[in-house]
């Protein structure tokens, strides 16, 4: 399994490059560019009467051309839950780990992305009444496939723009954190900013 992933990952980083090769820019130069190097990410928090949640998910990317980015991904995410109600046990669940993405512009505000990953998540379950606490380590590929918004983006301006994303886990990996208790897939939803500290001011 591990190795079919590691080359969708390898595929997906760089066939946007491939393809952008041939793009020209206006002014005819070609090669890497350290202006068309993106950062930035996004950040999660939720909170209820029992449950917390907070994350994040940083990138770094470089535009490859107007109609094409692609970068990589790193995921942080940390959940804490109790169960008030009942039995007053308590969960904690670490996740961490990235990919990378392409993403595709068919027009300079939408954009449908393309996102291998690799988790790792640790899980904490702690009983009630001071019981033994048990812990259990897994990991999960995913393959989040979906489109998004985006304000600010401009061709062949490298200025700082704002996304928002819905994407789907296709992979079918049981382990999978975007995944409900029955192996269905949810929303994810991601919002966040872009900018390119390299960019010619």
């Amino acid at each position: 399994m591990k190795k079919p992933f590691l080359l969708l990952v390898l595929v997906v980083s760089f066939t946007g490059f491939v393809y952008a090769q041939d793009e020209e820019d206006g002014s005819g130069d070609r090669g890497f560019k350290a202006e068309n190097i993106f950062t930035g990410g996004s950040l999660s928090l939720s909170f209820g009467n029992n449950m917390f949640l907070i994350g994040a998910n940083p990138v770094l990317g470089y535009r490859l051309a107007d109609w094409v980015d692609a970068g990589i991904v790193i995921n942080y995410q940390y959940t804490s839950y109790r169960n008030y109600y009942f039995l007053d046990d308590k969960m904690r669940q670490s996740l961490y780990g990235g990919g990378a993405f392409v993403r595709l512009f068919p027009v300079n505000f939408l954009f449908a992305q393309v996102q291998p990953e690799h988790n790792f998540i640790r899980l904490k379950y702690l009983p009630p009444n001071g019981g033994s606490s048990e812990t259990l380590t897994t990991s999960a590929n995913s393959l989040l496939v979906g489109a998004g918004y985006a304000s600010g983006r401009i061709p062949g301006v490298n200025s700082a723009f704002f996304y928002l994303s819905v994407l789907w886990d296709l992979s079918s990996d049981i382990h999978s954190p975007y995944k409900n208790n029955v192996n269905n897939a949810i929303p994810i939803i991601r919002g966040g900013v872009n900018v390119y500290p390299f960019r010619e001011r």
